[in-house]
């Protein structure tokens, strides 16, 4: 019976601590404060007795989840005016790359402007009346993802129409002191990429206004409204936060942590694992071999991952319907982890591996696949073609990247 009640004993204990470890501590970082939560509480003369425009989507909550439109629609001392949504919309049902329009928001009754239509630059119509513009998105720390061009363009638009830009900010989920991949080529500027940046970049979204509108002479009203209690060595789930999908393929943090790397498969034939529940952790095609693709890229030995042989059929985009076949990557330790290092390696090993099936995206009219829109240039397309070693290709990038880190201390909030 005393054996019992020490097994019993031992397991309750277990099971405490696994259930205290087993997501975050609720206690922990009490005094932590978004950029909206400071806002509100020390800086509200920002936006008080002002008619304020709203750039925001669903990530725009407070600690406890409550939505910002909401917050502000309901202040009596704040005249919330209108709402601009980028790609994907202010509550984020639309799908990558599916054109937004004008509508009503249900909930509020405000015109919701969209950023990803007809125009991704606030129009002088679209700003009228508005006294004040704020921004309140989560980003996810990669060049590519089109947030942070959707901020450049509305601090342009507030510029040109004498109106003060208030950046609430976030964190940088793949945390803020790592920056890795070649820096962007000028004559590659796009909306997957429109500054001079390297692919993980390793700023929040307040810092990275802050370069944009010195570096790249923007020249707007800028206040940035910081973080409380955030450090350069968090990743998101070191925070008391809970992850709100910024947009529909980047469910989860785990999401975040390989995109910089695997979404560069979004410019060959293989799938990015689009149209599954794992999109950018799943990477195949129907002519891929799971089992040797995957011997063949753990064969590498890659810092903090492994990959796992997987198959799985789309429902939508690259191969729906089509069983395909690849690896899912598991990221078994994040500090050594190197996404962008590893997204190359399984573009140049799927190319090596299977060269009659493996495509680049077609070019364009100038001569430019959409690979070369990610990577930021034409040249690593090509070095993997002539059969350069992805060592080679990071030391090719490796000056500019250095050079990019001089310039970006300048732009740095926190330690």
């Amino acid at each position: 019976m005393l054996m019992l009640v020490l097994i019993l004993s031992t397991f309750t204990v277990v099971f405490a601590e696994k259930g205290q470890n087993n997501g975050k501590q609720k206690g922990k970082h009490k005094n932590f404060q978004l950029g909206v939560e400071v806002l509100l509480d020390d800086e509200k003369d920002l936006i008080d007795g002002k008619n304020v425009g709203l750039i925001t989507n669903p990530t725009g909550v407070d600690k406890d989840l409550n939505s910002i439109v909401d917050i502000l629609h309901e202040d009596p001392d704040v005249d919330l005016t209108a709402l601009y949504g980028p790609e994907h919309g202010v509550r984020g049902s639309a799908q990558a790359g599916e054109y937004v329009e004008y509508y009503t928001d249900e909930q509020t009754g405000l015109p919701v402007y969209s950023l990803y239509g007809e125009t991704r630059k606030p129009t002088p119509e679209m700003l009228e009346d508005i006294d004040v513009l704020l921004f309140d998105i989560q980003d996810v720390g990669t060049r590519f993802y089109t947030y942070i061009y959707t901020m450049a363009y509305a601090m342009e638009a507030a510029q040109e129409n004498d109106i003060p830009f208030v950046v609430l900010d976030r964190p940088n989920p793949l945390s803020g002191d790592k920056v890795e991949g070649p820096v962007l080529e000028e004559e590659y500027k796009s909306f997957v990429g429109n500054y001079e940046i390297p692919l993980r970049h390793g700023m929040t979204v307040g810092e990275l206004a802050q370069l944009f509108n010195e570096q790249f002479e923007i020249g707007a009203d800028l206040t940035v409204v910081e973080m409380n209690k955030w450090k350069r060595d968090m990743y998101y789930d070191d925070t008391p936060l809970e992850f709100v999908a910024p947009s529909p393929n980047m469910p989860t943090t785990d999401t975040a942590l390989v995109y910089p790397g695997a979404a560069l498969i979004e410019g060959t034939n293989v799938s990015e694992g689009r149209g599954t529940t794992q999109p950018f952790e799943l990477i195949g095609a129907p002519f891929i071999n799971s089992t040797e693709l995957a011997a063949e890229l753990n064969k590498l030995e890659l810092p903090g991952v492994t990959f796992r042989a997987a198959s799985f059929t789309p429902s939508f985009s690259k191969h729906a319907g089509e069983l395909s076949n690849g690896v899912e990557i598991h990221v078994t330790h994040e500090e050594s982890y190197q996404p962008v290092e590893t997204g190359l390696h399984i573009v140049k090993t799927i190319h090596d591996m299977y060269p009659d099936n493996f495509e680049f995206r077609a070019e364009n009219s100038n001569g430019v696949s959409f690979f070369d829109n990610l990577i930021g240039n034409g040249w690593v397309r090509e070095a993997i073609e002539d059969g350069d070693s992805v060592e080679e290709i990071q030391a090719e990038w490796e000056e500019e990247l250095n050079e990019f880190k001089k310039v970006r201390k300048q732009y740095l909030l926190y330690k």
